[in-house]
């Protein structure tokens, strides 16, 4: 009786832990980060606060012109998909 109370407690307590989503990676022919950092240093962005692989694209956070903005980049390419306040 106790071992199954233990085990009972053991699941409730195991399907209550919160769940951590796991990161995107990079695909193998994706730019490189540190480059894509450079490409959008060039195109205005003074600080990359966050970059990461997210739904087959790079995804990120940065300063631009004094305002901080949220980005999607072109994986391969580097350019930006889109970009809006953050």
């Amino acid at each position: 009786m106790i071992k199954r109370t233990m085990l009972a407690l053991v699941l409730a307590l195991g399907a209550s832990a919160p769940v951590t989503a796991m990161a995107d990676q990079p695909g193998p022919d994706w730019m490189p980060v540190e480059q894509v950092k450079a490409k959008l240093l060039s195109s205005g962005y003074t600080s990359i606060t966050k970059i990461e692989a997210d739904d087959g694209h790079w995804d990120g956070e940065g300063i631009k012109n004094g305002q901080k903005m949220k980005f999607e980049l072109d994986p391969k390419t580097g350019e930006i998909l889109g970009e809006a306040p953050h």
